[in-house]
């Protein structure tokens, strides 16, 4: 196994629990406590520092974890060799269909909103009274979550794209493509390669499954692989079966036979925004597919709360009103959250640069800007693209933070969607999500 993470250990759990001879290496100089630990209980041994290509010589199978790319040259000499190179996704799926227990998977990648769609169909088949679990890159992997579901699960798995490169045999019933946007092409290489990758969630598809496209990009229905009945969702009635959303507001769910069904109004969503509209078409669908009441979806629609840190509201203050949206680590999860906001906005970015161009934001702030706050890594580049628009500069973010609570006026919305990553000042994007959630808090506190 190569990575020693969370997805990485649960692999290394459940073969070493099975019986499997098992190794784990590492890049990482030194393992953390909670690795040592787990390995040390697990008797498995545990490479660091770097993948010695002599660890080959009686490999049977390598498995990657989604960080680590395939183009590694430890990975190549594997393949060099022939030895199957596989993902957890792909291992926790044999382990499933082994079983063969009448369990189901619900897959849902994309660039933006997959978590958030994730989380709210697990909600909706709960809602049913599916037995379900939200898992995969959402936090929990499926292997782990295999070990806690019991026969006739339902499984809401997000696949991100770098899981979907080690599959080989990986299928789901329903599976859905929310969108795509520049994002990972340092790893992929190029818009065409990332998109290809995230078709591979429809490759092994047979005609009794469903895949759900976007009706505002056909294209993708003509380069999906597999054999799967296409659907499609968005804003105008689809041609197939899918869900979609009429200019009143309405939400639909169109079935196999044609027939339309009333949904909620968007209005009735707690969660706010455009995207979560069609978040919530993505879901409704696949729910209903995987076994769900139209009862059950409407009512579950309904009282969804939205996840933590995907423009969650944190508070009021005199008018003030303040959104965290740390998850929003690129341009596009920003533009998103800038969209389902009214304004006038105080926003906070920066963090770990990534190197795409910040532009883009300036048209989504357009008469909704109140002022930006510039923090982290990120200034420079972010002064070098929105520069010109009102704004201030603070790298550590607890002072960006009480400037930009401090420049908002009554009526004005404070928002953190960073478009970058947070690991300049923070271990994750929850981790910064909680750090601005408490400051907030203060703040409230302090009135």
């Amino acid at each position: 196994i190569v990575g020693a993470a969370r997805s990485g250990l649960a692999a290394a759990s459940h073969l070493a629990r099975s019986g499997v001879d098992v190794l784990v290496t590492d890049a990482r100089q030194e393992p953390t406590p909670e690795m040592l630990a787990t390995l040390r209980e697990l008797g498995v041994p545990g490479v660091w520092g770097g993948h010695p290509e002599v660890l080959l010589d009686d490999c049977a199978e390598l498995l990657l974890s989604p960080g680590v790319p395939p183009s590694l040259p430890f990975v190549r000499a594997a393949e060099a060799r022939g030895v199957p190179v596989i993902g957890e996704l792909e291992l926790a799926h044999r382990l499933l269909r082994e079983r063969g227990d009448g369990s189901k998977v619900l897959a849902i990648t994309g660039t933006n909103g997959k978590s958030t769609t994730t989380d709210l169909l697990a909600h909706l088949l709960r809602a049913s009274g599916v037995a379900t679990c939200a898992c995969g890159n959402l936090g929990k992997p499926l292997v782990e979550a295999l070990a806690e579901g019991g026969p006739g699960t339902v499984y809401a798995v997000e696949c991100s794209s770098y899981q979907l490169e080690t599959v080989r045999t990986f299928r789901a019933e329903g599976a859905a493509l929310l969108n795509l946007t520049p994002d990972h092409l340092a790893r992929h290489g190029s818009l065409e390669a990332y998109l290809a990758a995230k078709l591979r969630i429809f490759e092994r598809q047979n005609p009794q499954d469903v895949r759900l496209l976007p009706a505002v990009s056909p294209e993708f229905a003509t380069q999906a692989p597999g054999s799967g009945r296409s659907a499609a969702f968005g804003w105008g009635p689809p041609q197939a079966p899918g869900a979609w959303c009429d200019p009143e507001g309405h939400l639909w769910l169109v079935d196999a036979q044609g027939h339309r069904e009333p949904l909620v109004h968007r209005e009735d969503l707690k969660v706010p925004g455009r995207h979560n509209v069609e978040n919530a078409l993505v879901a409704a669908f696949l729910a209903y597919h995987g076994g769900a009441s139209l009862g059950a979806i409407r009512q579950g629609l309904q009282d969804y709360p939205g996840l933590a840190h995907r423009i969650a509201f944190c508070g009021e203050r005199n008018g003030i009103k303040v959104y965290n949206d740390s998850k929003g680590t690129n341009v596009d999860a920003t533009v998103t959250a800038i969209q389902a906001l009214p304004g006038p906005l105080v926003l906070l970015l920066g963090g770990e640069d990534k190197g795409t161009s910040y532009r883009p934001l300036a048209a989504a702030l357009e008469g909704k800007l109140r002022k930006l706050i510039f923090l982290g890594d990120a200034i420079a580049p972010l002064e070098r693209d929105l520069g010109d628009l009102p704004h201030a500069s603070h790298w550590a973010f607890d002072t960006a933070t009480q400037v930009a609570l401090a420049a908002a006026q009554p009526g004005d919305q404070v928002l953190l969607s960073p478009a970058c990553a947070s690991f300049d000042q923070f271990r994750n994007f929850e981790h910064r999500g909680e750090h601005f959630e408490a400051l907030v808090q203060a703040w409230i506190a302090s009135a």
